[in-house]
């Protein structure tokens, strides 16, 4: 069977007799195993997948298959699937299921997706290079003594590798948009309240964003538009009319787009991917759209203020994780004090206790106004100064990635690792939807990824632009 980037070409095949989901399923499965190596799959649900698409073959004969009908999806291990194991790729959590199932997870279910198994990630979403899981890091197809990003590296690899057709991530402060990157794919994380948070495992609360990673933006529109909108089970949902985003992925007008000046001059940011994206800008500005340096001093600010903040939502949100009622306790314990310390340092990893251990000093009452209280008015002034940014201009374009795809073991400074995040932790911190697209390859043959950003509920707008450039730079550059 040939490989899939699309639903539509899937449709088309199932709809001309070449295929049906029971065989898609198989390949899928065939890949999986072929490709164990890749460590990206934690559980795969065999025989589950199988029953499921024979239903859906049924449904297809009868003509009352959802939208979803043929495409096969992962799920990262941080969203709840009734039933199902969920770990958060955390020996915390060996033995639970969840009792639930996500609301985006749901939508996706009642249009007949299939999903073939939980994705590994770092652990509690916690990383940027998918080696903090307690299983053991993911490989990047592309070279397998590479990372794929994080902390949705098992997702993107899962797509990149064709283990599936799409899969679903989570993108706290660039988690679906660097491994996208570091992969080759799409990644796109909505504006937050777009997609309900029920059933996705808290991490920071206010940064927290279900993301879609896949090979085709037609698909990433679709996903999007299915599980965008109102929920009952969650109060900080948007009430927002969710538009069909699918209709209108032609961007026919001359957009305005304003890049970062300070992202291509850096030093610490690789010359090859400061030069691929001024050849896409170069590009934009020959196809008639206007293309503008700004200057955004608050760039070496941004870093450290979602830090300060993603660490102290993180202390309150693991504090639940204790031993007590569910998921992994100490049998060294003596007494209630000793159980608490022990299933939890013998639970989490290091990455996701150096992150408790900052957020808890964060919010101590001797540190609370210097750092806490001061990172929210910082906050407040990168979201602002984003917002005039885009009342000005309608996207604001930078690179994805410092770098690209480094090897496993090779950063070891955890400040190394957090300076991955420089340049997505802008549209996380502002609230803003955001995309990365691929855009070529450096001289070692490792992806790189192109950055846009757009205004508040401007999805349609973000995806239609991305899929111009991506029919049309290539060409342009042959």
């Amino acid at each position: 069977m040939r490989k899939y980037n699309s639903l539509r070409d899937i449709s088309i095949d199932i709809r001309e007799g070449n295929i049906n989901c029971s065989q898609l399923v198989e390949y899928y499965l065939d890949n999986i195993e072929e490709k164990a190596y890749l460590n990206a799959f934690l559980e795969v649900y065999k025989d589950e997948a199988k029953q499921q698409a024979a239903l859906i073959d049924q449904k297809i004969r009868k003509g009352t298959a959802g939208r979803l009908a043929g495409m096969v999806i992962g799920i990262k291990d941080v969203l709840c699937y009734k039933d199902h194991s969920l770990q958060c790729s955390s020996r915390i959590l060996d033995g639970f299921k969840s009792q639930f199932t996500a609301t985006a997870v749901q939508r996706l279910i009642d249009e007949d997706v299939i999903i073939i198994g939980r994705i590994n990630c770092d652990e509690f979403a916690m990383g940027s290079s998918n080696e903090n899981s307690a299983f053991g890091p993911v490989r990047n197809e592309i070279d397998t003594e590479r990372v794929p990003g994080g902390s949705s590296g098992g997702s993107a690899v899962a797509v990149q590798a064709d283990l599936c057709l799409a899969a679903l991530g989570t993108d706290t402060g660039g988690s679906v948009r660097q491994p996208a990157a570091f992969c080759g794919i799409i990644g796109l994380k909505p504006t937050y309240s777009r997609i309900s948070r029920y059933g996705l495992t808290a991490y920071a609360s206010s940064f927290d964003t279900i993301g879609i990673l896949t090979s085709d933006i037609f698909d990433n529109a679709l996903l999007l538009q299915i599980m965008a909108g109102k929920d009952e089970y969650d109060s900080t949902v948007s009430g927002i009319p969710v538009p069909d985003y699918t209709t209108h992925l032609q961007y026919g007008k001359k957009a305005k787009i304003a890049y970062i000046k300070e992202t291509l001059e850096d030093p610490r940011i690789d010359r090859e991917i400061q030069e691929k994206t001024r050849e896409v800008l170069v590009f934009l500005e020959k196809e008639g759209h206007t293309v503008e340096a700004i200057e955004y001093p608050l760039l070496d600010f941004v870093l450290p203020t979602y830090y300060i903040l993603t660490t102290a939502e993180a202390s309150s949100n693991l504090s639940r994780y204790d031993g007590v009622k569910y998921g992994y306790r100490s049998p060294n314990t003596i007494d209630l004090e000793s159980m608490y310390k022990k299933s939890r340092s013998e639970g989490f990893g290091e990455e996701v206790q150096r992150r408790i251990l900052l957020g808890t000093f964060i919010l101590s009452a001797s540190y609370y106004d210097a750092y806490y209280t001061k990172a929210q008015k910082v906050r407040r002034i990168i979201r602002d100064r984003t917002l005039e940014i885009l009342e000005k201009y309608d996207f604001i374009a930078l690179p994805t990635t410092p770098t690209t795809a480094f090897k496993i073991g090779e950063v070891k400074n955890p400040l190394d690792m957090y300076f991955e995040d420089l340049l997505t932790v802008q549209a996380s911190v502002a609230g803003n939807p955001a995309i990365s697209i691929p855009v070529g390859t450096d001289s070692k043959g490792l992806p790189v990824g192109f950055q846009l950003m757009s205004g508040y509920f401007k999805e349609t707008e973000l995806l239609g632009i991305s899929k111009y450039i991506l029919d049309n730079y290539k060409k342009g550059n042959d």
